[in-house]
């Protein structure tokens, strides 16, 4: 894989990223140590992770995913040079108090949580800091529609973004990125970046896959307009794009109940969880296998070869899914097999957004 950059900056990312948040719930240390090897070795050099993780979100493992990325990182000098390492500041902590008083996400939050975060990590530097998600309301993790009756906007984004600058300014952050945004939320931080000389977002991470293409319609013409670049998530639908579930859903006898869908009643309730998201990957998933190929490969393929995605994260709890991930990349999809996606998609529309 070749690395290419991200936005406007000059960070070179591969086009494939790890994904960490499985780390410290799913996957113990050791395992999450060989992981993270392997995937070296293999030629990733990107990693994500954030402040929250690990991923279903509780106290007993905020925090978890960057500790153990920290040991590793510290077992192994000389590693971090070759990385490009990416977490999170926690949004507005609605729901889970242990990351931070109060429901806001201050200037003083960005800055306590980016000191968190070096000290577990045991590094100098994030080469890129995002915010995990907006500090206003916004229609986020399976919400659809705006509704500013909700607003609870307490930090305006001019604040946001000269709590980020300082830490630029520190060296303690190279670049800084969004997560689970808006367009108007990325068009705002990019005013404001030139319009008072602060530091410029050079990439969001957004959920995209076959089951969420909302970045499809007005993201995708807003970020490549503005130079932002796409960092995809849950390309796999938490698992719903891999057919393990074709055959029997997350709560029936016969799935596999190590999976998270099956595992965690938390995550079923959110947008992976819907039936609309089951029935649209086993469409998928027939198709792949229509085409010879398995249903990992299509999602991932459709991801890897977008010209709207910079990089694709992906999640993986064994050494196993990893390989198979990453062998993905050799994927090609045809003209007429993707638009025999598209086709899928004017039926069903996103039934995971």
């Amino acid at each position: 894989m070749n690395t290419l950059p991200l936005g406007h900056s000059d960070l070179r990312v591969t086009p494939i990223c790890l994904g960490t948040m499985t780390f410290g719930e799913q996957v113990d240390e050791h395992d999450a140590h060989a992981i993270l090897d392997q995937a070296l070795e293999r030629g990733v050099n990107f990693i994500d992770t954030a402040e929250m993780y690990a991923v279903p979100a509780r106290e007993a493992t905020y925090g978890a995913t960057e500790t153990i990325i920290g040991n590793w990182l510290a077992a192994r000098p000389g590693v971090r040079q070759r990385l490009v390492l990416a977490t999170k500041v926690a949004g507005p902590s609605r729901g889970m108090p242990w990351i931070r008083d109060g429901v806001g996400m201050t200037a003083a939050d960005i800055a306590a949580s980016c000191e968190g975060s070096l000290r577990r990590l045991q590094t100098d530097v994030i080469d890129l800091y995002q915010i995990h998600w907006p500090e206003r309301h916004v229609p986020a993790f399976g919400q659809l529609y705006y509704d500013p009756a909700k607003e609870t906007s307490q930090t305006p984004l001019h604040e946001q973004l000269q709590a980020l600058a300082r830490l630029v300014r520190a060296g303690k952050v190279r670049y800084i990125g969004l997560s689970n945004e808006t367009p108007w939320g990325v068009h705002e931080f990019v005013r404001l970046a030139e319009q008072h000389g602060l530091p410029r977002v050079v990439a969001v991470q957004n959920p995209y896959g076959l089951l969420n293409r909302s970045w499809d319609n007005a993201m995708d013409e807003s970020c490549h307009r503005l130079g932002v670049s796409l960092l995809a998530y849950s390309p796999l639908g938490f698992g719903l794009l891999t057919g393990k579930y074709d055959q029997h859903a997350p709560t029936e006898p016969g799935a596999p109940q190590d999976a998270r869908l099956a595992r965690y009643e938390s995550v079923r309730k959110q947008r992976w969880g819907r039936p609309e998201a089951l029935a649209g990957a086993r469409r998928y998933n027939q198709l792949a296998r229509d085409h010879g190929l398995t249903p990992t490969q299509l999602a991932l393929a459709f991801c890897y070869r977008s010209w709207r995605v910079a990089s694709t994260i992906i999640g993986v709890t064994s050494a196993a899914q990893l390989h198979d991930d990453l062998d993905a990349w050799s994927v090609q999809l045809s003209p007429e097999l993707l638009a025999e996606i598209d086709a899928i998609r004017w039926q069903l529309r996103d039934p995971a957004q």
